[in-house]
C-alpha cells in the first residue's frame, strides 16, 4: 500500500512536471509567430499573436511587440481579403484592426493612433463592397467629424477611398472629398466623387490608369436646379486632358452611391462614350 502510494506521488509530481514543460511559453509562441511571419504565412500568424494578444499581461513588455504584429497581420488579412473582394472577411478583420487601435492607442506614439482614420476607412470600403451603404455612410460621418476639427493625418486629410471593386480585367476605386457643394454653383469647378478606372497586372494589381470619372458640380442657378451633379470622363494623354460630360447621368445633392456605382459599371461594361467632348492642352 505504501508502494503504491509513493507511486501515486510520484507519478503526480513528475507527470506535471511533464506537461508543464511540454507547455509553451509566450515567447516561444511569440518567436514561432515569427517564424512564420518570415515564411510569410500571415494567416498562422495572425492567429498566434491573436492567441497572445489575450494572455499577455498588460505589464508584460512582450505586450507591446505583439499588439504591433497582431495589428499589422491583421491589417494585411483585411487587405488581401478586400483585394479579391471577400468583403465580409476584410470586414471583420478591419473591425477587429480598429478595436485593435482604439485600445491601445493610449500606449503608443502618435503615429499609431494615426492608424485609426485609415482604418475606418477600410472599414467603409468593406461596407460599401457588401451595399451595406447605411453602415458605410455612419462610419464616413466619423471621417467628416475629424475633418471638420482638423483631427486627419495627412494623405485622408483631403478625400478617402470608399469604394472598390473589379469589373472583368479592371480595379475601380472611388474617391470622396470632404467641402460640401458650394452655394454659388457659377463658382470655380468642384467635384464631390472620382471613381479612377485602372487596367490590372497578372496578380490583380493595378497597372495603368485608363480614365477617370468626376461627379461634377453642374453650373446653374440652384433655386431651378433639378439635378446638382453630372458625370464627366477624363482621360489624360501627353499632350491633352481629354474630357466630356454624361449629361443622362446626373445626380442630387445627396449622391446615391449605389446609382452611381450602377451607373460606372454600365458605363464601363457598355464602352458608353461621353455625350460631349472637350480637349485642354497641357502647358508645356
Amino acid at each position: 500500500m505504501k508502494h503504491l502510494f509513493f507511486y501515486c506521488i510520484a507519478f503526480s509530481v513528475f507527470g506535471s512536471m511533464t506537461l508543464f514543460s511540454q507547455t509553451k511559453s509566450n515567447i516561444e509562441i511569440y518567436q514561432e509567430a515569427n517564424t512564420l511571419l518570415q515564411k510569410d504565412k500571415v494567416e498562422d500568424a495572425y492567429k498566434l499573436y491573436k492567441e497572445l494578444y489575450s494572455k499577455v499581461s498588460e505589464k508584460d513588455t512582450l505586450k507591446s511587440y505583439v499588439t504591433w504584429y497582431y495589428l499589422n497581420t491583421s491589417t494585411a488579412l483585411e487587405k488581401e481579403n478586400g483585394m479579391n473582394q471577400k468583403f465580409d472577411k476584410s470586414l471583420d478583420y478591419s473591425l477587429e484592426s480598429l478595436k485593435l487601435i482604439q485600445e491601445n492607442k493610449k500606449y503608443f506614439d502618435e503615429k499609431f493612433a494615426q492608424r485609426e482614420p485609415w482604418m475606418i476607412k477600410n472599414v467603409i470600403l468593406s461596407y460599401s463592397g457588401l451595399n451595406n451603404l447605411t453602415k458605410a455612410k455612419e462610419y464616413k460621418s466619423v471621417l467628416y467629424k475629424l475633418y471638420k476639427e482638423n483631427k486627419l493625418p495627412e494623405g485622408i486629410d483631403e478625400y478617402f477611398n470608399f469604394d472598390f471593386f473589379k469589373l472583368g480585367d479592371k480595379n475601380i476605386w472611388g474617391y470622396e472629398w470632404y467641402p460640401e457643394l458650394p452655394e454659388n454653383r457659377s463658382s470655380s469647378s468642384f467635384t464631390k466623387v472620382v471613381y479612377y478606372i485602372y487596367n490590372t497586372n497578372s496578380d490583380g494589381s493595378d497597372k495603368d490608369q485608363l480614365y477617370r470619372f468626376h461627379v461634377l458640380m453642374y453650373h446653374q442657378d440652384p433655386k431651378n436646379a433639378k439635378f446638382d451633379y453630372i458625370l464627366e470622363r477624363q482621360i489624360e494623354t501627353d499632350d491633352a486632358t481629354v474630357s466630356g460630360s454624361y449629361y443622362q447621368y446626373t445626380y442630387q445633392k445627396e449622391i446615391d452611391y449605389k446609382k452611381l456605382r450602377n451607373d460606372i459599371i454600365e458605363i464601363v461594361s457598355q464602352n458608353i462614350e461621353p455625350s460631349s467632348k472637350r480637349i485642354m492642352p497641357k502647358r508645356k
